[in-house]
């Protein structure tokens, strides 16, 4: 079965279930997934039900695709997400972004937990991604080119949205969080990071760094859908600093920052 006759297949699916208008969709990052307890009239898809859908194999990562009202708004949740360091293709991790936008959604929040290599940052921050480096050594785009899902060489100067961008900070000053703002390098991962290899991405420009959100960004950017991006900083990542590091811990200060995360996305919903 070809890319686009899967993702016309899960699509379907999905739109037998819920056949109404989507305004934004939302992917949770590791301990993040709190947002959905916000969402009223829920109707709720498991991964594993969604014909040619992986499976979320990360602790922290629900797996299930949630649908319904948020500030005004209908929402589209992915409670946990994919990643190539689970053994997944590129193709396969950025397949629910396509899916998403073949049902009519045109904006997208993406959100992760990332370790903040920006010495001005603390655990527990959230960062607006203004832009990225990807570090990961391979990109969702690599092979065939669909013209149904967008051209062959895609333009990425506005990778993160302008427009949403400047939203999601007018929202945060209104709800006096303290937000950074800076740029997210992915990595495969699963490792964490060596201090020299922090020390380079930090010399490249990196403010945050994390396994995840690029590929999806691209794929989006490539169907020209507008994506928000925000980092919950999780931990230092410090070259000179560095500490050992558990995927617990991460999700430990994640919860931490869940309070004032869901607050901002929710307030960034509303104002769309």
């Amino acid at each position: 079965m070809s890319l686009i006759n899967k993702i016309k297949y899960a699509a379907d699916y999905i739109r037998n279930i819920y056949s109404g208008k989507i305004d934004v969709a939302v992917i949770l990052g590791s301990g993040l997934g709190s947002l959905v307890e916000y969402i009223d009239n829920k109707v709720v898809i498991k991964y594993s039900d969604i014909p040619n859908f992986p499976k979320s194999t990360v602790k922290g990562h629900a797996g299930e695709l949630i649908i319904g009202d948020l500030e005004g708004k209908k929402v589209l949740a992915m409670n946990g997400r994919f990643h190539y360091y689970e053994g997944y293709s590129m193709e396969t991790v950025t397949f629910p972004v396509r899916v998403i936008k073949f049902l009519g959604v045109e904006k997208l929040i993406v959100t992760n937990a990332a370790g903040g290599m920006n010495p001005e940052f603390e655990p527990a921050d959230l960062m607006i991604i203004t832009d990225h480096i990807n570090m990961i050594g391979d990109n969702p785009l690599i092979g065939p080119n669909y013209d149904e899902l967008g051209t062959r060489f895609p333009d990425m100067s506005n990778a993160y949205d302008k427009h949403l961008i400047k939203l999601a900070k007018n929202c945060a000053k209104r709800l006096h969080i303290d937000i950074k703002e800076g740029i997210y390098i992915p990595v495969s991962g699963p490792n964490y990071e060596t201090p020299a290899e922090l020390k380079m991405l930090r010399t490249i420009g990196g403010d945050a760094v994390g396994m995840s959100t690029v590929p999806e960004v691209i794929v989006a950017n490539h169907m020209e859908m507008k994506v928000l991006g925000v980092s919950c900083i999780t931990d230092m990542a410090l070259a000179d600093e560095l500490e050992p590091l558990e995927h617990s811990k991460v999700v430990e200060t994640a919860n931490r920052a869940q309070k004032k995360f869901v607050n901002l996305v929710k307030e960034v919903i509303k104002e769309l």
